[in-house]
């Protein structure tokens, strides 16, 4: 079942495999195995989303990377500012543009792309999973939601 993108005006907020492939396209973008070792170390990130006003929203997250789907995960609360400014999208009801970048030291990774709000139990489930996997396990939290980060353009020191 496809679902609204969580866009506003949609269903329950759903998104499935179709809406992450048409908010980034039909490919999944395939990180090198040194940027895929990168990513699966323990780090956080910092996300940057678009305030209504255009300005930057930046900030700290830990992720997880599904190299199948070619995308990032990140969990949050529903109605936190970078689920909101995800669920909002870009001008023209363009999916929104979100940025990921992880450091240690001197070395780092930029992930852009498109971002889309999941409310899907299932979705949150695979993503609580994984964020298990990286991090620690997460205590239950109904209001826990998921912005799949769809990812177009890397760049960084980790190639």
């Amino acid at each position: 079942m496809s679902g609204s993108g969580g866009r506003p005006g949609g269903d329950a907020g759903d998104v499935d495999a179709a809406d992450i492939a048409a908010a980034g396209g039909p490919a999944a973008f395939h990180l090198t195995h040194a940027q895929a070792e990168f990513v699966a170390d323990r780090h956080l990130a910092t996300l940057t989303t678009h305030r209504r006003d255009g300005s930057a929203h930046v900030v700290p997250v830990a992720f997880t990377w599904d190299a199948a789907a070619g995308h990032a995960r990140i969990t949050t609360r529903d109605g936190s500012v970078k689920a909101r400014n995800v669920e909002r999208g870009e001008p023209g009801g363009r999916p929104a543009r979100a940025v990921l970048c992880q450091v240690d030291g001197q070395r780092w990774l930029t992930l852009e792309g498109t971002a889309v709000l999941s409310r899907g139990a299932d979705d949150i489930a695979a993503a609580v999973d994984a964020y298990a996997g990286r991090y620690r396990v997460l205590t239950f939290d109904p209001a826990r939601v998921v912005l799949h980060l769809t990812v177009d353009r890397v760049m960084g020191s980790v190639r």
